[in-house]
């Protein structure tokens, strides 16, 4: 991997910069960095989906929390569970790239060529502008130092529990009132249009995953505790009970504790089976959340 240089800095990123929007200029190549040097002159570029302008129409973009361009591989951090940890923190190799002037080549394993024109908009901020559709994608430029990996998994829990093709239940404290969320064993989260959803089975422990009968089917949401918080509550809307209430603990990539308010009961569930994303194909999509966002401002 190539190491966070600042070759952007001063007079050689100055130079690029000639106006609010700036082309990328390939000049003497002493003072003035090719696009490719450009690209790889951060280790990690988090793809900023809420500040996109135009209609979200490249897989892999909405996908993708952060990309990274290392000598003409594209890697990417598509997964919440074990991020900053995958591919040294770049996450896993999904394609290749090439740029020449101002235009950016990306031949992506499963969703093939986007031709994109990059603007620089600061040292750290750049402009992807989709040659096809126009559509304005904006990255913002880290080194794995000081990207805050914690900080992007907590705000991107309701996506951790898309990860598992469900989750087994495999502890009940012996604290707390007999309530009828005793009796679900599995869970499972889904991305919706409207809302995300989840599923719930009663099913014995130990059932495969491909076998599961999930008897309820209902929306669900993950909030913060107060805002910016680490801490998070979730809700499941259960019609025929009420919304059931939980705080949200996260115990390592694979395990989750759910306390129960209402019971004072503890839960704790595992993943199974999960799902490593590289495309569109059955996996979630953040396009979901920047929609509803869009929708919600209108």
């Amino acid at each position: 991997m190539k190491a966070i240089t600042t070759f952007l800095g001063g007079l050689a990123l100055a130079v690029t910069l000639t106006s609010c929007e700036a082309d990328v200029v390939i000049g003497n190549p002493v003072v003035e960095p090719t696009l490719n040097e450009i690209m790889e002159s951060h280790e990690i570029w988090y793809l900023d989906l809420n500040s996109s302008q135009g209609p979200l129409d490249v897989p892999f973009m909405t996908r993708a929390f952060t990309l990274s361009f290392d000598y003409g591989t594209l890697f990417a951090n598509n997964n919440i569970a074990g991020i900053g940890r995958a591919g040294a923190g770049l996450g896993i190799d999904v394609g290749a790239y090439d740029g020449f002037g101002d235009l950016l080549t990306i031949n992506h394993d499963l969703d093939g060529i986007h031709e994109f024109r990059v603007i620089v908009r600061d040292f750290n901020r750049l402009e992807l502008r989709d040659l096809v559709s126009g559509t304005r994608y904006f990255l913002d430029g880290y080194s794995v130092n000081n990207f805050d990996y914690d900080r992007l998994f907590y705000n991107n829990i309701q996506y951790f529990l898309q990860e598992y093709q469900t989750w087994e239940k495999v502890y009940t404290s012996n604290e707390g009132a007999i309530n009828e969320f005793d009796e679900e064993n599995f869970l499972r989260f889904l991305p919706g249009s409207d809302a995300d959803i989840f599923q719930s089975s009663k099913d014995r422990n130990g059932t495969n995953a491909g076998n599961l009968f999930y008897d309820y089917e209902g929306e669900y949401w993950v909030e913060d505790v107060t805002p910016g918080s680490l801490n998070k509550h979730l809700t499941l809307d259960y019609d025929f009970i009420g919304n059931d209430y939980f705080d949200l603990y996260v115990i390592d990539d694979g395990t989750i504790e759910l306390f129960h308010e209402s019971s004072g009961t503890t839960y704790e569930f595992k993943g199974k089976g999960r799902i490593v994303i590289k495309n569109n194909t059955g996996s979630k999509s953040r396009l979901l959340d920047v929609n509803r966002s869009r929708e919600k401002k209108k």
